[in-house]
C-alpha cells in the first residue's frame, strides 16, 4: 500500500484514520493513526483467528489426515481472511487421532496459519454428544493423557472435555501442560461447571450447544459461564446453532469473555462424520445438526447486522479475544507496532477485498 487517504483501520481497540503504515520482516514496524474525521472507502482490520474449524477447501481433516489436506485447508482459510486457526478433530478412534497428530506434526515444518490441533473429544459426556459418535466417547485416564500429549509433542493446543466425568488430576495435568481446556459436550450442572472453572478450565465450547441448558430451577452451564469472572466461551454466530437474540444478550453479559468460532465442516461422504449441506448448515445423515458453513467474516457480519453488536466488539471477538485465550495476544489480534502483519481490507459493506499475511498479499 502506497497511500493511506482511503483507509480507516481497527487497531485492536478503536477505529482510526490511517496516516502511515510500515511493515518489515512480516511485522508492523510502525502504525500511525488519528481520530476519524470522515468515512473512508476501506477498513483495515486484524486477521481472523478461528480456534475451532474442522475443514475447508473441500477437505475434512479427520477424513483425510495428511499434510496435503492440511495445506489445502490452510490456503482456503487464508483466502477467506483466517490468518490463524486450530484444526479441530471430533471424537474418533485412537487410530484417526494418531494419524491426525502425525500429519499435523509433519505439516508444522511448513505451516503458515495453522497453529495446531483442537481435540473435541473423545472425553465427553455421551448425554450431550450432539453429532459425535457415541461408541468412541470414554473417560480419560491419566496415563492416556500423558501418552497423548507426549505423542503430540506440542501440536495439541486445546482440548474440549466433559469435566464432570474426568478426574481433577487429569484436568490439572492438561493445564500444567499448557493445553487450553474447554468445557463442552457436557451435562455438568451449575455447581459442577463453576467448580471446573475454579479449577482453571479457561473456556467453554460453542456456548448453548451440547450442554446442560438454562432452566429457572437448574441454571446449567451457560449460567455458570455468565456468573464466573474468568470463564470464556466460544459461540457459533450462524443463527442456526444459536438464535441471534441469544447471541445478543450473551455478548452483553460476557463482553470480552465471548469469542467467535465457525465450527465449520465441509461435505464428506466417508468415515463416521458424513456431513451434508442442507441450506446454510451441515447435518449428519440422520438429520442431526453437525457443523456450520460459516466463515469468520460472515460471523462478524451476523453479529453486527443481526445481534446489535458494535463492529469494534465483533472484530475483537474474531481476533483479539481468541488470541488472548491461546496466549498469542502479544503477537496477533492488533494492528500495532511489533505485531505480526496479518490484516484484512474490507469495503464499506464489510466485504473482503484483500488479505495480507505476514506482510504479503494473498491472492485468490
Amino acid at each position: 500500500m502506497q497511500t493511506f487517504d482511503i483507509y480507516n483501520y481497527f487497531d485492536g481497540d478503536t477505529i482510526k484514520s490511517l496516516q502511515g503504515l510500515e511493515i518489515a520482516d512480516g511485522k508492523f514496524k510502525s502504525v500511525l493513526g488519528s481520530e476519524i474525521v470522515s468515512e473512508r472507502e476501506n477498513l483495515i482490520i486484524p486477521g481472523f483467528i478461528d480456534l475451532q474449524i474442522y475443514g475447508a477447501g473441500g477437505k475434512l481433516f479427520s477424513a483425510d489426515p495428511t499434510v496435503e489436506s492440511l495445506t489445502i485447508i490452510e490456503e482456503d482459510l487464508l483466502k477467506k481472511g483466517t490468518t490463524s486457526f486450530l484444526n479441530c478433530i471430533a471424537t474418533n478412534t485412537p487410530e484417526v487421532f494418531n494419524a491426525c497428530i502425525i500429519a499435523a506434526k509433519e505439516h508444522r515444518k511448513v505451516a503458515k496459519n495453522c497453529l495446531g490441533l483442537h481435540l473435541e473429544g473423545p472425553f465427553l459426556n455421551a448425554k450431550r454428544r450432539g453429532a459425535h459418535v457415541s461408541e468412541f466417547i470414554r473417560k480419560a485416564t491419566l496415563d492416556e493423557i500423558k501418552a497423548l500429549l507426549d505423542f503430540g509433542d506440542g501440536i495439541i493446543k486445546m482440548m474440549t472435555i466433559a469435566a464432570e466425568l474426568q478426574d481433577e488430576k487429569i484436568i490439572q495435568y492438561l493445564l500444567d501442560s499448557q493445553v487450553v481446556v474447554s468445557l463442552g459436550h457436557s451435562d455438568a450442572n451449575f455447581e459442577q461447571a463453576t467448580k471446573a472453572y475454579d479449577l482453571g478450565i479457561q473456556t467453554t465450547t460453542h456456548l448453548f450447544n451440547a450442554m446442560s441448558p438454562i432452566h429457572h430451577r437448574e441454571p446449567g452451564i451457560p449460567t455458570a459461564v455468565f456468573n464466573h469472572d474468568k470463564a470464556m466461551a466460544s459461540i457459533i454466530a450462524d443463527g442456526n446453532h444459536v438464535d441471534f437474540e441469544v447471541i445478543k444478550f450473551s455478548q452483553k453479559l460476557l463482553k470480552e469473555r465471548m469469542f467467535l468460532i465457525t465450527d465449520a465442516v465441509t461435505e464428506c461422504s466417508s468415515g463416521p462424520y458424513q456431513h451434508r449441506l442442507v441450506g446454510d448448515k451441515f447435518v449428519m445423515p440422520d438429520g442431526t445438526l453437525s457443523g456450520s458453513s460459516l466463515t469468520m467474516l460472515q460471523a462478524v457480519k451476523n453479529c453486527v447486522n443481526h445481534c446489535d453488536i458494535e463492529l469494534k466488539d465483533a472484530l475483537k471477538m474474531s481476533s483479539l479475544y481468541p488470541a488472548k485465550l491461546i496466549g498469542e495476544d502479544n503477537l496477533k489480534g492488533k494492528i500495532q507496532s511489533g505485531y505480526q502483519a496479518d490484516m484484512l481490507i474490507l469495503d464499506q459493506e464489510l466485504n473482503l477485498k484483500e488479505v495480507i499475511f505476514k506482510g504479503e498479499s494473498i491472492h485468490n
